[in-house]
C-alpha cells in the first residue's frame, strides 16, 4: 500500500520568493571609496554633455548625421575600427582588474551597484534607518507610509527621468533636447528611450536592486573562470573567527574561549545582497566590502584586532601570508600577460588615433561616359571625387595628377567645410600621343594649401578609346 505522505504531491520551487533585503548602513574606508566612485562617476556622466567644444557639445554620438565627436576628435563610419578597439581595451581591462582584485567593477563602478546606492540613500533618508524601514514596511498602510513611500519613489521616478534624459542627450544636444522637452516637441525615438532608460533606472535600483547581480547580470556567472588562488576576494578567517559565540557585557576578551566572531551578524545586515560571508565565497558577493566596513567597526568596539572580514586571497589565508607576500604574488603569469596585451593594444590604439590623417577621398570614374576625345584633339576622362574632412577646420585643396606626361585636371582646387563630406566632379585630360590606346594608371593627389602634411592619395584608371 501507499502511505499518505508518499502519495502528496510535492512541489518544487524552480524561482524562490525574494526576501525583502534591508541594508544598513555602514561607515568605513570601503564605504567611503564606494561613495567617492559614486560622485565621479556621476559627475562624469551628469556633466559631459553639458560641456562644450569648438562650438558644440564636447561628446555628442549623431546618429542622424553618422559622427561621433569626442572633444577634439571626429569619427566617422569608416572608424568603427577605433570603437572595436575600445571594447577591447574595457575587456582586457577587466579580465586584468578581476585577476587581480576580483569583483572590484561590480562592487564600486558597475552602475547598477551606483544608482542602488543613490536610491538607498534616498530610501533611508525618507524612511530612516534598517529598523524603521523594517517597521515601516511590516505596519498597515496609513497616512505615515502612504506620504513616505509616495515621497521616496516620486524622489526615484524624477531622477530615473533626469538619468533618462541625460543618457539620450549623448545622442541628441542637451540644450537642443531640453528646449524640445520644454514645448513637448520630442521625437517618438527620444520620448522611447527617455522613458526606457528612465524605466530600467527607475525598476533596476529601486526594485529589483540585487536580483539582477544575482540572477540577470553573467558576470557573476562566469567570475570563477578568472579567479585564481592569489586574486583578493573578501575572505571570513575562519581559524581565528570560530566557533562563535556572543560576548556579554562582563566577559573578558582574554578569557574568551571561543573564536572572534560575536554573532553580531552585522556582516549580514550590511550586504546589499543579504550573503552571510562566514558560509564562504559566494556569487552573490560584489566585492564591495561593506561586511568588512561592519566588521572592523565592531571589532574596534569590543577591543579586537580589526580584519576577522578582510580582503584577502586563498592563499594568504591557508599560508599565513602577510601583506607584502600577497602583494608580491599578484605579479603571476595572468596578470603579466593581460597586463602585456593591454599596454600593447593601448599603445597602438593611441598611435594609431594620432596618425590618423583627418582626410579621405574616393575616385570613383563616371562609367557613363567613357574615355572620349574632345574637340582639341585631347582624351578626357571624368572622375568623381567623393571627399571627407574629418576634421573640425575648413581648408583649401590642391588636386594633382600624376601618371602621364602634361596631364591637367579641372578645376585644380575645391574648398571643403570642417567635418564635412561632398563629391567634386573632376576632368582629367591628355594630349593623344601621350596616352596609350586602352586603360592607364594615373594617381590623384589632395594636398591641402594650409598645411602640406595634410595631403592623400588615390589610384584611378585613364581610359583611351582605341
Amino acid at each position: 500500500m501507499i502511505n499518505k505522505a508518499e502519495s502528496e504531491e510535492s512541489v518544487i520551487h524552480m524561482y524562490l520568493p525574494r526576501a525583502e533585503i534591508y541594508p544598513r548602513e555602514v561607515a568605513g574606508r570601503y564605504t567611503t571609496l564606494r561613495w567617492l566612485c559614486v560622485f565621479l562617476t556621476q559627475l562624469v556622466f551628469y556633466g559631459l554633455p553639458w560641456m562644450q567644444w569648438n562650438g558644440r557639445q564636447a561628446v555628442l554620438f549623431d546618429l542622424v548625421a553618422r559622427k561621433f565627436y569626442i572633444f577634439g576628435i571626429v569619427l566617422w563610419p569608416q572608424d568603427f575600427i577605433y570603437l572595436a578597439a575600445l571594447l577591447i581595451i574595457a575587456a582586457y581591462s577587466l579580465f586584468l582588474f578581476t585577476a587581480i582584485a576580483g569583483r572590484v567593477w561590480c562592487g564600486f563602478a558597475c552602475p547598477q551597484t551606483v544608482y542602488t546606492e543613490i536610491f538607498m540613500w534616498i530610501e533611508r533618508k525618507i524612511e530612516g534607518p534598517r529598523s524603521a524601514r523594517m517597521r515601516l514596511a511590516r505596519q498597515p498602510w496609513n497616512a505615515e507610509k502612504i506620504t513616505r513611500k509616495s515621497t521616496k519613489h516620486a524622489l526615484w521616478a524624477l531622477l530615473a527621468l533626469w538619468t533618462g534624459l541625460t543618457f539620450v542627450s549623448y545622442f541628441t544636444p542637451a540644450h537642443t533636447l531640453m528646449r524640445e522637452v520644454g514645448q513637448f516637441s520630442l521625437g517618438p525615438w527620444e520620448w522611447f528611450w527617455i522613458l526606457f532608460y528612465s524605466f530600467a533606472t527607475y525598476g533596476n535600483a529601486g526594485w529589483m536592486r540585487e536580483q539582477v547581480c544575482k540572477y540577470m547580470c553573467p558576470y557573476a556567472r562566469f567570475q570563477s573562470a578568472m579567479f585564481d588562488k592569489d586574486t583578493l576576494i573578501i575572505t571570513y578567517d575562519s581559524e581565528r573567527g570560530e566557533q562563535r559565540g556572543p560576548l556579554g557585557k562582563k566577559d573578558s576578551i582574554a578569557e574568551r574561549k571561543l573564536g572572534d566572531c560575536i554573532d553580531c551578524s552585522m556582516c549580514v545586515q550590511v550586504c546589499p545582497t543579504g550573503i552571510d560571508i562566514r558560509n564562504g565565497l559566494q556569487y552573490e558577493c560584489i566585492g564591495c566590502g561593506a561586511c568588512v566596513d561592519a566588521c572592523n567597526s565592531v571589532m574596534d568596539k569590543v577591543g579586537m584586532e580589526p580584519g576577522l572580514v578582510r580582503f584577502s586571497t586563498d592563499h594568504a589565508m591557508v599560508e599565513h601570508l602577510d601583506p607584502q607576500q600577497v602583494r608580491k604574488r599578484v605579479f603571476r603569469p595572468r596578470v603579466l600577460l593581460y597586463t602585456s596585451l593591454l599596454l600593447l593594444i593601448v599603445l597602438a590604439f593611441f598611435i594609431t588615433l594620432s596618425l590618423r590623417t583627418p582626410l579621405k577621398m574616393d575616385v570613383i570614374r563616371d562609367r557613363g561616359a567613357m574615355g572620349r576625345e574632345i574637340e582639341d584633339g585631347k582624351i578626357e576622362n571624368v572622375y568623381r571625387l567623393q571627399i571627407m574632412n574629418t576634421a573640425e577646420t575648413a581648408h583649401r585643396y590642391k588636386i594633382r595628377v600624376s601618371g602621364l606626361k602634361d596631364v591637367k585636371v579641372s578645376p585644380d582646387e575645391l574648398v571643403m567645410e570642417g567635418t564635412g563630406s561632398r563629391a567634386f566632379p573632376v576632368s582629367v585630360r591628355v594630349e593623344h600621343e601621350h596616352a596609350r590606346s586602352g586603360s592607364n594608371r594615373i594617381m590623384f593627389e589632395l594636398t591641402a594649401e594650409d598645411d602640406e602634411r595634410l595631403q592623400v592619395r588615390e589610384k584611378a584608371v585613364f581610359l583611351v578609346p582605341r
